[in-house]
């Protein structure tokens, strides 16, 4: 199993920026592909970027935006948001999985963090 803590979210205005974090513990931690997913309110849980077994996949809506990245050895995952957008506005969940799951969409990951809300003023 892998427990999940988010951090780094706040209120910023149109075009200014955030770094979300998320420091995974548990076993084989780097064996586990993760993700950024985030719901708005009144809306489905999208994912946001992935990081698996082939690369570093987004969603359309953040190409150019957003960048996430991982350090293996802090066993920590980030998000860097930057040109944010009203729309942006959600909680962030930082999710992981293992095997034959990875291959799926980030909703469905097995282990989902608390959230760390993103509020972006227009």
């Amino acid at each position: 199993q892998v427990r999940l803590v988010e951090s780094g979210g706040g209120s910023v205005q149109a075009g200014g920026s955030l770094r979300l974090s998320c420091v995974a513990s548990g076993d084989n931690v780097s064996d586990y592909c993760m993700a950024w997913l985030r719901q708005a309110p009144g809306r489905e849980r999208e994912g946001v970027a992935v990081i698996d077994y082939d690369g570093t996949t987004y969603a359309d809506s953040v190409k150019g935006r957003f960048t996430l990245s991982k350090d293996n050895a802090k066993n920590t995952l980030y998000l860097q948001m930057n040109n944010l957008k009203s729309e942006d506005t959600a909680m962030y969940y930082c999710a992981a999985a293992h095997g034959e799951v990875c291959r799926g969409p980030p909703q469905q990951f097995n282990y989902r963090g608390q959230g760390t809300q993103a509020t972006v003023a227009s």
